[in-house]
């Protein structure tokens, strides 16, 4: 079975705004609110609907406490997947959600996990929050993950909520970075210096017993994949949504993949028990940081070429607020509840909080059982992690702002038009005009 969408791609804020932006849209927003009567249940409450793509514990968990703190709200969870359904009809769920949207018949509070936000919110189908964030005394902004949401502004406003986050990084070997004396600046480094540093590691292990890959378990397509996530910005143009894959930038980025594993210095077969030189992580939690090595070291993925920037963040499960709702205030109260550290807190999301507090208890308590010896890895050895790492994760933290909004569909047509560049039977030009080709007819659609 083909492996489309790799490294936990599939996994991915909230803003209402009064006041903010053009006074002609203000007021659109306000006439088409108030020529809206605002729904009310039997028991006389206001009706405030949720439309998610499948049920999920974490909101419906959040709902019932909402409902306790808001006994006049009536909010009502919908769900697009029905029972017996093995799983989400992604095609069917975009379709069926744009013309909701467009119509301005659909739920007060959707979710849009995977759509085209970017397109929802130039069309002016989803609310900005920024200005109802600012003002809601109820929402602890000093303790927010505002790097977070920062990165997630669309022109300047925030459109949606994510439940969670949780961040991309490379995770080195530290005692082979040591033994071999590498040093990496990774704030600025690129995908072709790490091809080098990569290359260098491995030849020096090379003539030995234990030579080693830097990196293994993953196809060249999902590598690429991963690549083009990390530089997606450079490559689609989420405001105007053209396509750049025609261009010798991803022709390059093609030709590198390709080399570094002609050259065995990547490798797609399983290499857990040989050690991989690198790990490229999915840190859902602290404990992921500290789980691949004795002695890890905490790295950025290398960046597009001549550029800088933090951490790339991974959003989970995020809403937003429909423009046309007639309910945006109540509606609002949801997302500001959702920042609470009652929710925040809860069992049922286990990745990164959008509070810090959370997040930097979760960390001291692991630093505590690293540093008295108690926590230990999967071979049953103790984690060598220095008060400097543990200082730097949690710079890494609170400074992460890497975030683009890829498209999942233009990364399954990357992934299926360059295996033929992989497997030789295609040029690297070839295959980047028919993604291209394929790109720019799906984003005009």
């Amino acid at each position: 079975m083909k492996k489309r969408l790799g490294l936990g791609f599939a996994c991915v804020i909230l803003a209402a705004t009064t006041a903010c932006g053009n006074s002609k849209e203000t007021m659109a927003s306000k006439e088409t609110t108030a020529s809206k009567e605002q729904p009310k249940s039997k028991e006389g409450k206001t009706v405030v609907t949720l439309s998610l793509k499948e049920p999920n514990p974490y909101y419906e968990a959040a709902a019932k406490k909402f409902k306790e703190k808001y006994p006049d709200i009536d909010l009502q969870i919908q769900s697009f997947k029905q029972p017996g359904e093995e799983r989400v009809d992604m095609e069917k769920y975009i379709k069926t959600t744009n013309t909701a949207l467009l119509s301005g018949k659909g739920a007060d509070i959707i979710e849009v996990t995977s759509l085209p936000v970017d397109k929802y919110v130039n069309q002016k189908l989803l609310l900005n929050m920024s200005d109802m964030l600012n003002q809601d005394k109820t929402v602890n902004k000093s303790d927010l993950q505002t790097n977070v949401l920062d990165a997630m502004k669309r022109n300047g406003g925030l459109y949606t909520m994510p439940a969670s986050f949780f961040l991309r990084a490379l995770i080195g070997d530290g005692d082979a970075l040591q033994e071999a004396n590498v040093k990496v600046d990774d704030k600025s480094w690129s995908w072709k210096q790490f091809g080098e540093i990569a290359r260098k590691l491995v030849q020096q292990t090379e003539s030995g017993k234990d030579r080693r890959y830097a990196l293994g378990n993953e196809s060249p397509e999902v590598i690429l994949q991963e690549w083009v996530v990390d530089s997606y910005g450079e490559f689609v143009d989420p405001s105007t949504r053209k396509a750049k894959f025609d261009s010798p930038a991803f022709t390059d980025l093609l030709r590198q993949v390709k080399k570094l594993y002609d050259d065995k210095i990547l490798t797609a077969r399983p290499v857990d028990n040989e050690r991989p030189l690198f790990t490229s992580a999915r840190i859902f939690s602290p404990a992921d940081f500290i789980g691949h090595y004795t002695n890890p070291k905490l790295l950025q993925k290398p960046h597009p070429e001549g550029k800088t920037g933090g951490i790339r963040i991974v959003t989970t499960s995020e809403l937003a607020i429909q423009a046309k709702s007639a309910v945006k205030e109540d509606a609002w109260k949801f997302m500001a509840f959702l920042l609470s550290e009652e929710v925040q807190s809860s069992p049922y999301e286990e990745r990164f909080s959008l509070l810090k507090s959370v997040n930097e208890k979760k960390l001291d308590e692991l630093q505590k059982q690293t540093k008295g010896g108690v926590y230990k890895l999967a071979d049953g050895k103790t984690a060598k992690v220095s008060e400097e790492d543990f200082a730097r994760f949690k710079q890494f933290l609170h400074t992460a702002d890497g975030y683009s909004d890829w498209d999942v569909k233009v990364l399954n047509i990357i992934y299926d038009e360059a295996e033929a560049f992989f497997s030789g039977q295609k040029s690297a030009e070839e295959v980047a005009k028919l993604i291209q080709n394929r790109t720019t007819t799906y984003l005009n659609e």
